[in-house]
């Protein structure tokens, strides 16, 4: 126990149960797609549907099972870079990037749809004359935004995949994720065979889950036959009706323990064995897909994790304790991938329909850890850092020792990087400025030990960092 001014803060710390024996990388990634899921205003459940999907065609056209393999992991992991562009659509479009998103699925590539979609979409809530300019500056230069979104996109995704150690083929087949068939796509307007067969089959896997979900089986086909030769290779598109014909391939979609069966589907020769420096990376990466939603929290989840380890050092956590406190650091903010941009880069104080929506990060980021086998024990741990001792935060309003120490630590450092960040609303306080607002919340808001710990870490680093 460590004595603190009003009570007694409970480490709660046994040691890590420790990952699983075996990491099934289709379990992890599977249930980590939820976040990629939100950001891109999907359905949850899209990209391991998509992934069913595709495995399907991938086998009705007799892939080995190393490709098999490499396109597993570009289904699940094809919205990866999903983020990045979220805030330039906002800006751009004065739109919800999270709608926006959802419905631009639904186009079907025709000039006409564009032209409904851009005048459907474009500031809705904004003021009459800065809607119009908006919609003159798009249609003006639609192709070349759309050029820049995709590539933004794409590009940022296939660097992640290869930071989490995929292949060059996965990499690949997530760059070219919005190529067509007859060269009409982005970012590099390759057509025909040229374009990956990973990213291919994504494609098609993509639009028949969207249309699918959102109208039927039925109209999915449709939509697969109408793109036939365009935006799909036409062998893969009969590939899928012939796939589609098998006993409960739509069901399947629908069933409540998809995501089981979907291990089911991945290709056993990349079972691997858990390992430590593999789930530290898995952490990095999306804390790079969280910290790419806004330009305001470029680096956010990084320094989180960064002042977090200084605390525990100065509060004595043993090395297996701050690694395991870095990853739930990492991922903390995991949850703000469902939340608008609108919300998050607003400049002004959000309304109470804003607020609600941004204090449900938490909430997700616990949801969505909590699938993560390897993850799961720091959920409500990263969850809870916007708790504050006197009852008053959120997501659950826990009060003093209902508060664990590891969450403490996060509170602090989470406020202080902040604090001392550049916001939407206000430019970045100095660190003495911002250690000054702290301090007047220690007590009621702010653990005091935590504080504490962070001043001597910050004074120990300050000297350190000018050497």
């Amino acid at each position: 126990m460590v004595q603190v001014t009003g009570g007694t803060v409970p480490r709660r710390w046994a040691g890590r149960r420790g990952p699983p024996a075996t990491l099934r990388l289709g379990e992890l990634l599977g249930a980590l797609s939820m976040a990629l899921d939100l950001t891109e205003g999907q359905p949850q459940g899209h990209c391991i549907r998509v992934a069913v999907i595709g495995l399907r065609v991938g086998r009705s056209i007799g892939l080995s099972e190393e490709e098999l393999s490499d396109l597993f992991y570009t289904l699940l992991l094809k919205d990866l870079g999903c983020s990045s562009n979220a805030a330039r659509i906002c800006g751009l479009y004065l739109a919800d990037d999270l709608a926006f998103k959802r419905d631009f699925k639904r186009i079907d590539g025709s000039l006409s749809s564009a032209l409904r979609f851009v005048l459907g979409h474009t500031g809705l809530s904004a003021g009459l004359a800065e809607r119009f300019r908006a919609m003159i500056h798009v249609l003006q230069n639609g192709g070349e935004i759309a050029r820049e979104l995709i590539e933004t996109r794409c590009q940022r995704g296939a660097s992640i995949a290869r930071r989490m150690r995929f292949s060059e083929t996965v990499a690949a087949g997530i760059q070219s994720l919005d190529e067509r068939w007859d060269g009409s796509g982005w970012p590099d307007r390759l057509g025909g065979t040229d374009i990956p067969l990973a990213a291919r089959i994504a494609l098609l896997a993509q639009v028949v889950d969207v249309f699918r979900t959102g109208e039927s089986p039925a109209a999915a086909l449709r939509e697969a036959r109408a793109r036939r030769g365009t935006w799909f290779d036409p062998t893969l598109v009969d590939a899928l009706e012939a796939a589609a014909r098998a006993p409960h391939f739509w069901s399947t979609l629908s069933a409540p323990d998809l995501s089981d069966r979907l291990l089911d589907l991945e290709p056993a020769i990349h079972v691997r064995t858990a390992d430590e420096d593999y789930l530290d990376a898995i952490a990095e990466a999306f804390a790079e897909v969280i910290d790419a939603k806004s330009p305001f929290t470029n680096g956010h989840s990084r320094r989180v994790a960064v002042f977090g380890d200084l605390i525990a050092e100065e509060l004595g956590f043993d090395a297996e304790h701050r690694r395991w406190l870095k990853r739930a650091a990492l991922l903390h903010d995991i949850g703000k991938l469902g939340v608008s941009n609108t919300i998050l880069d607003k400049p002004g104080k959000p309304d109470d329909a804003e607020w609600a929506a941004l204090r449900r990060h938490a909430a997700l980021t616990e949801a969505i850890l909590s699938r993560v086998a390897a993850f799961d024990d720091m959920a409500a741990i990263a969850a809870a850092h916007h708790e504050r001792l006197d009852g008053r935060g959120y997501p659950k309003g826990l009060k003093g020792d209902e508060i664990a120490l590891e969450s403490r630590i996060l509170m602090a450092a989470d406020i202080f990087d902040a604090l001392t960040a550049d916001r939407p609303y206000r430019a970045a306080l100095p660190v003495e400025k911002a250690l000054s607002i702290m301090r007047a919340d220690v007590g009621p808001g702010l653990d005091p030990v935590c504080f504490a710990a962070l001043e001597r870490g910050l004074d120990r680093l300050t000297p350190a960092a000018a050497a």
